[in-house]
């Protein structure tokens, strides 16, 4: 499904009616300066309008989603300004990721930075995948968004989100979040559909025709922080995390130095026949509430709330930590620590994160 289009017809007809009335301008006594101011203005406008433009040429609403602040007030024509502009972290890609049962094995996951797993309708679990260190051949398979994915990734900068679709209510509160919304309606060379599996599990995204180069790990500006395991933790070999309808096991292989996943009592292993073994894995419990939204069947779609505080349960190395989670703002990443108030570090490697009702 695709949004609503931004009506971009009221802006064009403005500058046609401000070219006339500038041309006739220039037939009158004195037309030449006041030719001038009337370009001067024009350009400043047309300015305007380019910079609130999404990349597919369609003007992005200057608002807020309402889950952060969005600061839109121009800078004072007086204000100094900075040869230098300050630097922006560059932007991730994130997809959304079938994970039912028909979606297995799934593509590309092995390859994400950190790989978020939410519940929704019908307590079942969807992932989203952030690539920022490299980028596979292809992911899937692709699914619809959710309105929790907004909140999430107001973490990164302009990041690009690769989903499916998502229900007419919806994909206003997307078209106008920070970020850019490819879809196969909009980014139609950058999906395909695969053999051997009925639609919706077989639509999978290029992610390489929407993101020419790899972003790099400025990119992931979730506040997590890498480095030695701090002391304490107990020893923790296996830790299962469950949803309504969806369960996640998590494996400690020592030979690997991983955690090995099983979905829902079966070994998670990649089309290419990988298993998915993240370093690190943290199960982050939170508020999980109705949101207004629902599904064609009418179950109600959850809303994972991920700003706040609450606590947490980081695995790594064969151990569980017991830790404290905050994020105070949606643009802020979120910090974990030890009880004891020091930074949690994650391991060098890839990163689940599952959101779990908090009790």
């Amino acid at each position: 499904m695709t949004g609503t289009a931004d009506n971009a017809g009221t802006a064009d007809t403005a500058d046609h009616e401000g070219a006339a009335k500038a041309d006739a301008a220039g037939r009158r006594p004195g037309a030449r300066a006041r030719r001038a101011r009337t370009a001067a203005a024009l350009l400043a406008a047309a300015g305007l309008f380019v910079a609130g433009c999404t990349h597919q040429g369609k003007p992005r609403v200057p608002s807020d989603d309402g889950r952060g602040h969005l600061d839109t007030s121009a800078p004072s024509p007086s204000a100094p300004t900075s040869s230098e502009p300050a630097r922006q972290a560059p932007s991730p890609l994130a997809v959304k990721i079938d994970n039912v049962r028909a979606a297995r094995p799934q593509t590309g996951l092995d390859s994400a930075d950190i790989v978020y797993a939410e519940q929704v309708e019908g307590g079942l679990s969807r992932l989203m995948a952030v690539y920022a260190t490299r980028l596979p051949k292809a992911v899937g398979p692709v699914r619809s968004a959710r309105e929790s994915d907004l909140e999430l990734l107001r973490q990164f900068h302009d990041p690009t989100l690769a989903f499916s679709g998502a229900q007419g209510k919806l994909m206003p509160l997307i078209n106008r979040a920070p970020l850019d919304a490819r879809t196969p309606e909009k980014a139609s060379e950058a999906y395909f559909r695969g053999a051997g599996r009925a639609i919706p599990h077989n639509l999978y995204l290029s992610p390489k025709r929407l993101m020419p180069t790899t972003p790099g790990p400025d990119a992931l500006t979730t506040g997590f922080r890498y480095g030695p395991a701090p002391a304490g933790g107990t020893k923790d070999t296996s830790e299962t995390v469950r949803f309504p309808a969806a369960r996640f096991t998590f494996t400690w292989s020592a030979s690997r130095e991983r955690w090995l996943v099983s979905l829902d009592g079966v070994p998670d292993v990649m089309t290419d026949g990988k298993r998915l073994a993240p370093a690190t894995v943290v199960v982050q419990y939170v508020k999980v509430r109705k949101s207004s939204f629902h599904d064609f069947l009418g179950n109600n779609t959850p809303y994972t709330v991920t700003v706040g505080s609450g606590e947490a349960k980081v695995l790594r190395d064969g151990r569980a930590y017991d830790v404290n989670w905050q994020r105070a703002k949606a643009t802020d990443g979120t910090r974990f620590t030890t009880k004891d108030g020091s930074p949690m570090n994650f391991a060098k490697g890839q990163v689940w994160v599952v959101f779990a009702k908090a009790s």
